[in-house]
């Protein structure tokens, strides 16, 4: 009977250990694997930036040359950086093209088939709740006229959320149509769409807002107003 009892109390210390080494993996270990692969994901961007060329200078009026037709979003690899002031001011992330599971593991994830940054349309962006950095952590404190503002290198893209967070499931897809049915938007415009998980611990719900393109400027004339403390 010893020898049970025993056996049994080392089998359940045993299963204990291997939980709070899986705990402590979810909890701490794939936040610190994330939020260093998303700070080379934005190391990548700024060296690409670093190394776009100048305009080119029209050889007869000495204007700009037209600009080349934007680079196609290639899944996987980051495209521009996310700051979100209501999430703090040292908030940002990167956004790269898809939302494959070990995309997701390295950022912000671009819905592929909707709009491109800045354009007509709806811009929609997914990103985890917890694990793999917490980026949505805090979701639930967005409010309607917050700021989310993105840069590809060259402009500044100033959203304003108009709504949420809504909750609802994960087969409602409509929330990432170009002129979502739920928004409140009657027009075909220039949206966002940010999506992540709810619970916090689980995947049964959506929590979404919906945001609209307020403003644009270009980098060389500085941070915009929403990012100046």
């Amino acid at each position: 009977m010893r020898v049970v009892v025993r056996t049994v109390s080392e089998l359940c210390l045993t299963v204990g250990a291997l939980i709070v080494l899986f705990v402590v993996y979810v909890l701490f270990w794939t936040g610190v694997r994330a939020d260093g692969a998303m700070d080379d994901q934005i190391d990548v961007l700024h060296h690409a930036w670093e190394r776009q060329p100048a305009p080119a200078a029209s050889p007869s009026a000495g204007a700009p040359s037209a600009p080349a037709p934007p680079a196609p979003y290639r899944a996987g690899r980051p495209f521009a950086i996310m700051y979100i002031p209501r999430l703090g001011f040292t908030w940002n992330k990167p956004v790269l093209q898809g939302t494959a599971v070990d995309t997701l593991k390295k950022g912000l994830g671009h819905y592929a088939g909707t709009a491109r940054l800045g354009q007509r349309g709806n811009f929609a962006v997914a990103g985890h709740r917890r694990t793999y950095g917490d980026p949505f952590k805090d979701f639930p404190r967005l409010r309607a006229g917050d700021a989310v503002v993105l840069t590809d290198g060259t402009t500044w893209f100033t959203y304003r959320i108009d709504k949420g967070p809504y909750k609802t499931v994960p087969s409602d897809v409509e929330v990432i149509d170009p002129v979502p049915r739920k928004s409140g938007y009657a027009d075909t415009g220039r949206y966002l769409t940010l999506t992540t998980c709810d619970p916090e611990w689980g995947h049964s719900h959506r929590l979404i807002v919906w945001a609209h393109l307020d403003s644009t400027q270009p980098v060389e004339a500085g941070k915009p107003a929403a990012l100046r403390r």
